[in-house]
């Protein structure tokens, strides 16, 4: 029987990306989630492989009951010892789980296109071989938690991957396709006039070199996540 791995997402259209085709390749069924809309997150996660709560534009500290529910929902596979995965705003709400602080750069800095991130010894445990620049859109951070491992620091925002049980968290967007990017950058566009942010014609070149690396660190790193053992 084919395992599932439930997909938690924020916007109407919003997609999986390349992560939800990595893991159909690796031969899982996708059940996706929209919180925001009303739909229900179950309250075991026995018929499940594992969760990823992917990014959007809302924020960790919102006060919506949908962002309260699906920041305590994390509890559940935590506590069944089931993978579960947050991208973006999905690894802010984990760190808000685990009593990490989520914050604005103090000087108002963004990170919206490529850049540098360093992998601790810890992260090249999970994989060998890091990419040298990841594809980021967001403009709050998150502190470590208490008892989290971090797994790849930056210079902007420090912590961009951690690792707490059978939980991963990770601040960069491994999940953009072409057409994401795109389509982020287009109706998006304002957010590159914030401090820091990169040009949109860069976000394009940067993809040229990094993507690569970027495609190849996600398949092992899924494998792997997917098989803690």
């Amino acid at each position: 029987m084919q395992q599932s791995i439930l997909i938690i997402l924020h916007q109407e259209h919003s997609t999986p990306g390349r992560v939800g085709y990595a893991l159909q390749q690796l031969g899982y069924r996708l059940d996706v989630r929209r919180p925001r809309f009303g739909e229900p997150l179950p309250a075991t996660m026995a018929d499940y492989a594992a969760s990823i709560i992917f990014g959007g534009p809302m924020s960790a500290n919102d006060q919506d009951d949908f962002i309260r529910r699906e920041i305590d929902w994390i509890a559940v596979p935590l506590r069944e010892h089931k993978p579960f995965l947050g991208i973006c705003l999905g690894a802010q709400m984990f760190a808000h789980h685990l009593g990490g602080r989520v914050f604005r750069h103090p000087e108002g800095h963004a990170e919206i296109g490529y850049y540098p991130i360093r992998p601790t010894a810890a992260g090249l445990d999970v994989v060998e071989q890091w990419p040298e620049c990841v594809y980021q859109w967001h403009r709050e951070g998150f502190e470590l938690p208490p008892n989290a491992e971090l797994l790849a620091a930056g210079d902007t925002f420090e912590v961009q991957a951690i690792r707490s049980g059978t939980g991963y968290a990770l601040q960069f967007h491994p999940d953009v396709t072409h057409a994401m990017m795109h389509k982020w950058t287009t109706r998006g566009h304002e957010r590159m006039q914030l401090p820091g942010a990169r040009p949109r014609d860069t976000h394009f070149t940067d993809r040229a070199v990094y993507d690569y690396t970027a495609r190849a660190w996600l398949s092992v790193f899924l494998e792997r996540w997917l098989s803690p053992a």
